[in-house]
C-alpha cells in the first residue's frame, strides 16, 4: 500500500481521483447533470491510467508473451467499457463517433503532439520506418474494412436488414481474424527477434523479454503481483461505476449546452479514456524515445480498428442493441484523411515539429467542423 500511496504522490493526474467521490455526490444529491458528467469525466482519466500500469505490471510477473497480449487486449479498456454501457443505454451514435474519435485522437492529436514536443526539444527525430510503415498500412486496411459496410450498405437495404447486419457482422469477424493473426505473428514461437503484436507496446515487451532471458537485477515491476491484480480490479470497477453516471448525463448535457452528442463521442470521449496513455507517448517523445511514441499512438488506433470496433458489433447484439459498422459521411472523410497523412509522414522513419504542427492543424479543423455540425 506504501508503494500505491508514494505512486499517488508523484502522478499529479491521481489528483483527479478526488473527482469520484464527487461524482457520487452530484449524482445523489442532484446537483445537476453537468457537474455529474465532469466529475465522472476527470475521475475516469486516473483510473484508466491505473488500468495501464497495473496491465504493465502484470506484464513482468507473466512473461513478455502473455504479458504482452494482455497489454494488448486492455490498452483501451476505460474506452471499452464507456462505449458498452453507451450501447446498453441505446447511444449508438455516440459509440461509432466515440471509435472514430479514438482513431483520429491517436493519429493525429497525439502522434501530432508527440512530433511537436519532440522536435522542439531534440530537432529532427528518427523511429523504425519499417515498423511504423507496417502498421499504419494496417491501420489503412482496417479503416478500408470501417468504410466498405458504410458505402455498400445502401445498395443492400435499410440498415436494420438483414443483409446489412450480415454484412457487418462479417466485416467484425473478418477485423477480429486479422487482429488475432496480428498477435500470433508478433509472438510467434521462433528463434528470432520478439515484434509487438497489434495494439502492443513494443518496447514494454523488449524490456520484459530482457528481464527474462537475464539476471538483470534492474529491471523488476513496480508492483507485487497481489497489488497490480487489486489495482486492476478497483480500477475496472471504477470506471465502469463512473461510466455508468457519465453515459447517464450525456443526453441531458448535450441538450442543455447545445452541443452535439456527435461532438460529445469524437472529441470528448476518446481524450476522457485515453488521456494517461496520450500523456506517457508524449512524454516519451520528449525523452527522444520516438519508436515508443510512435508505436503507441498508431498501435493505439490499430486496436481500435482490429478489436474493440469490432467486439462492440457482437456485444451490441447480444445485449439486443444491434451497432452495424456504418459511419457518416463526415466520420468516414475524417478517417481516411487521418490516416493517409499519418501513413505519409511515417514512411521516411523521420518526424520534426512542422509534421507534428501540420498534424495538429488537421485535428484543430476536424474538431471545429464537428462541433459546429447541427444536432
Amino acid at each position: 500500500m506504501k508503494k500505491i500511496s508514494s505512486y499517488i504522490r508523484t502522478h499529479p493526474l491521481n489528483l483527479l481521483l478526488l473527482a469520484a467521490p464527487l461524482a457520487l455526490l452530484a449524482f445523489w444529491l442532484g446537483w445537476g447533470d453537468l457537474l455529474v458528467f465532469i466529475f465522472s469525466a476527470l475521475a475516469i482519466i486516473p483510473l484508466a491510467g491505473y488500468i495501464g500500469e497495473a496491465t504493465e505490471a502484470l506484464t513482468f510477473y507473466t512473461g513478455p508473451r502473455i504479458g504482452g497480449l494482455l497489454n494488448a487486449t486492455l490498452g483501451n479498456a476505460a474506452e471499452l467499457i464507456i462505449t458498452i454501457v453507451a450501447i446498453r443505454e441505446g447511444l449508438l451514435d455516440l459509440v461509432k463517433a466515440s471509435i472514430t474519435g479514438s482513431i483520429l485522437g491517436n493519429v493525429l492529436l497525439v502522434l501530432g503532439m508527440a512530433f511537436l514536443l519532440g522536435g522542439l526539444r531534440h530537432g529532427e527525430q528518427r523511429f523504425d520506418s519499417k515498423h511504423a510503415g507496417r502498421n499504419a498500412i494496417l491501420l489503412l486496411l482496417a479503416v478500408i474494412a470501417l468504410v466498405v459496410p458504410s458505402v455498400f450498405s445502401h445498395s443492400i437495404g435499410p440498415d436494420t436488414s438483414l443483409p446489412v447486419e450480415a454484412l457487418s457482422l462479417g466485416v467484425a469477424a473478418t477485423m477480429i481474424v486479422l487482429y488475432v493473426a496480428g498477435l500470433i505473428y508478433g509472438y510467434r514461437a521462433t528463434n528470432g527477434p520478439l515484434e509487438a503484436p497489434v495494439g502492443g507496446d513494443a518496447e514494454l515487451v523488449r524490456i520484459v523479454e530482457k528481464s527474462h532471458r537475464t539476471e538483470d537485477k534492474g529491471i523488476h515491476s513496480p508492483w507485487s503481483l497481489r497489488t497490480a491484480l487489486i489495482v486492476l480490479a478497483a480500477a475496472t470497477v471504477g470506471v465502469a461505476a463512473l461510466s455508468e453516471l457519465l453515459v447517464g448525463a450525456v443526453e441531458p448535457v448535450v441538450a442543455s449546452l447545445g452541443i452535439s452528442e456527435f461532438f460529445v463521442g469524437i472529441i470528448l470521449i476518446p481524450i476522457i479514456g485515453n488521456v494517461a496513455e496520450h500523456l506517457v507517448a508524449v512524454k516519451v517523445a520528449v525523452a527522444n524515445k520516438m519508436d515508443l511514441g510512435v508505436e503507441i499512438a498508431i498501435a493505439s488506433s490499430l486496436q481500435v480498428a482490429l478489436f474493440v470496433a469490432p467486439i462492440l458489433v457482437f456485444i451490441s447484439l447480444l445485449m439486443g442493441n444491434p451497432l452495424q459498422l456504418i459511419f457518416n459521411q463526415f466520420e468516414l472523410l475524417a478517417l481516411v484523411a487521418g490516416v493517409l497523412i499519418t501513413a505519409l509522414v511515417s514512411q521516411d522513419g523521420e518526424s520534426n515539429w512542422l509534421e507534428g504542427a501540420e498534424l495538429l492543424a488537421v485535428y484543430v479543423i476536424l474538431s471545429l467542423a464537428f462541433f459546429l455540425l447541427p444536432m
